[in-house]
């Protein structure tokens, strides 16, 4: 007997998006073709880059509570965002929820550093080095000694994203994410691996891994294992196979 309980079946994440206008290329979190699997979209009206990554998103909590609320009536069995700086209402949200979340790509961080060897540091790029603060590394359980770079001050990445633009060079952001992942490799001779904090620069993380060498982690990294534990991939029982 199937259980019921929900409006839509099938989709197991949910991803409450910002408000926003900018075009959105394939591997962006706010294209639906970037993901394998089916999931749910609900835009927070009244939240956009500039007052989430420049501004304080506390005060919006109510917003993204309200919005996670019918993602998960809708039938959304964990809750994302499109912005790793929401690290910041982490525990609001997942208590008023009442289901997993994941907020931010922030939250990788420390397993990403407990799979390095000795004297290997995970590193942070992000959109906003000038705003990620200790208390953003403290919500997704981050240590405060970790290394972190943006693309703050580069061609267009920053500039584009934040200013909600409608219409982007994503040719020179890919050589923004290059220029940045360089200049971090230069800067920390110890960096064993890369986490992207912004989920807007997955479509760079080839780029990234091609340019630095090293194992790179996204959002699209930490969603498609946070599917995994919502929804299992099954495989069928082959008990019938002559070799047991």
């Amino acid at each position: 007997m199937e259980r019921g309980g929900k409006t839509v079946f099938g989709a197991a994440v949910g991803i409450l998006m910002l408000e926003t206008r900018f075009p959105r290329i394939h591997g962006d979190m706010g294209n639906a073709m970037t993901w394998d699997f089916p999931v749910h979209y609900k835009v927070v009206r009244g939240a956009n880059p500039e007052n989430v990554v420049r501004g304080n998103p506390k005060e919006l909590v109510d917003l993204f509570v309200d919005a996670g609320r019918d993602l998960v009536a809708m039938g959304a069995d964990g809750i994302t965002t499109n912005c790793g700086f929401l690290a910041l209402i982490q525990d609001e949200v997942k208590q008023a929820l009442g289901v997993p979340v994941a907020t931010s790509s922030l939250m990788q961080v420390p397993m990403v550093q407990a799979l390095l060897p000795a004297g290997k540091r995970c590193g942070i790029l992000t959109i906003s080095k000038a705003t990620l603060t200790p208390a953003h590394l403290q919500a997704a359980s981050v240590p405060l000694d970790t290394p972190v770079s943006g693309t703050d001050g580069l061609r267009c990445f920053t500039r584009d994203i934040l200013g909600d633009a409608p219409e982007i060079d994503f040719e020179a952001c890919r050589l923004d994410m290059i220029d940045a992942a360089r200049a971090m490799v230069a800067d920390t001779p110890d960096l064993g691996a890369i986490v992207l904090e912004c989920t807007n620069m997955v479509p760079y993380a080839r780029d990234v891994r091609k340019a630095t060498g090293l194992p790179v982690f996204s959002i699209h990294s930490f969603i498609n294992w946070f599917q995994a534990g919502l929804l299992p991939k099954g495989f069928p029982l082959e008990l019938d196979d002559p070799r047991w």
